[in-house]
């Protein structure tokens, strides 16, 4: 049998190929986010920005090295990821670190693993490798169905009970973009619309008190401005202050005066746009648009199916992630915790990220590869 990894073009040609563009769009997106992390610590090189920093210089390179790594061992290792990605959610569930009432993480004492992120980018992989399998006329079969769904609502199901309803919802949407992009028909997706309407007033029963609290907190902000409603009326504050060019670096009041919990992680948007106001969130805006473009770029001129699935997929998610995490820090969503793509503090979420990039640049250089 011929040994698929090994049919290689030479390393002339996989630099020829390589995406210049996307690698350096991530580097600065990195750069910046060291500098807003080095800001959340006002002004000195501290924990956060140590371990921001550290976290890059690892996954970065990492993700240069995987990148050369043909598309076909992606393919062929999917299902391994995602099962692997799958028994670590099991063991959360066991025997996860727990913090503030979440049971999330698995202590690897360098690195507060959150397999729920890794999730975020199997369940795509997974899927893609899925269809990539199946023949057109089966995309509609109760089978087909049943099994794609299977594969996005038990991760799904294991991370609610974490809780982390964000990340769950995140790892949902992510599964069913590619159900839509595979071209399961646009009714099952309405049916499922209706089902999850009439269901709502039953799930929102058996969501925690404190996400029940965040929904009532989105809908009225100011029922409890020094409680519940404190972080995002202060991100309102610090986002609407920072004007048209914004404060200056390290000039963002709201963030210096510690008026704004939390801004290392998914409100490190506000901190950003008070310092550098609308013109400096529109360039960083346009950074995160140059990079889903060029994924979407990839996936358009690859041959595989599988590669084409995977581009669209991650795209998609990672309009989801910047869209939610901006919307959510405006007030335009209910605070679920989603973390801003490399931007936010969080060896997970970044870990994936790079692993999500590594797969779209091996796709780039390997785009005019079949994948049987």
């Amino acid at each position: 049998m011929k040994n698929n990894f090994s049919q290689n073009t030479s390393i002339f040609q996989k630099l020829r190929d390589y995406d210049y563009v996307l690698l350096m769009s991530i580097l600065i997106l990195g750069v910046i986010s060291i500098f807003a992390m080095y800001s959340t610590d006002g002004g000195e090189i501290l924990f956060h920005t140590k371990s921001h920093f550290v976290k890059f210089s690892i996954f970065f390179p990492m993700m240069l090295i995987l990148s050369f790594v043909n598309i076909k061992f992606w393919h062929a290792g999917s299902y391994f990821f995602y099962v692997i990605i799958l028994g670590l959610l099991i063991w959360v569930a066991l025997y996860g670190v727990q913090a503030s009432g979440s049971k999330r993480w698995i202590n690897l004492y360098f690195l507060n693993l959150q397999p729920s992120e890794l999730m975020k980018i199997a369940v795509i992989l997974c899927l893609a490798k899925y269809f990539h399998r199946i023949r057109t006329e089966r995309i509609n079969h109760f089978s087909t169905i049943l099994v794609s769904l299977t594969i996005i609502i038990v991760p799904t199901i294991l991370v609610i009970t974490q809780p982390d309803l964000g990340t769950s919802i995140l790892i949902s949407l992510s599964g069913l973009i590619i159900l839509w992009l595979s071209g399961l028909r646009i009714k099952y997706f309405v049916y499922s619309f209706i089902l999850f309407l009439i269901s709502l007033p039953f799930a929102i029963s058996f969501l925690k008190p404190y996400q029940k609290l965040r929904i009532l907190t989105f809908i009225d902000p100011d029922r409890d401005p020094l409680g519940s409603g404190y972080q995002i009326i202060q991100s309102k504050i610090a986002v609407g202050s920072g004007g048209l060019t914004g404060k200056g670096f390290l000039k963002g009041t709201q963030s210096y005066l510690d008026f704004l919990p939390e801004k290392h992680t998914d409100f490190i948007f506000t901190l950003f746009s008070e310092e550098f106001g609308f013109l400096g969130s529109m360039l960083l805006l346009l950074l995160y648009g140059l990079i889903i473009y060029r994924i979407i770029r990839t996936g358009l001129i690859s041959r595989s199916f599988f590669s084409r699935l995977f581009c669209f997929g991650f795209a998609f998610a990672i309009f989801l992630y910047v869209s939610i995490n901006m919307s959510m820090v405006l007030g335009l969503l209910p605070i679920v915790g989603s973390p801003l793509p490399i931007m936010s503090y969080g060896g997970s979420s970044l870990l994936a990220t790079m692993i999500g990039f590594s797969i779209v640049l091996s796709a780039k250089i390997n785009h005019n590869q079949n994948i049987s």
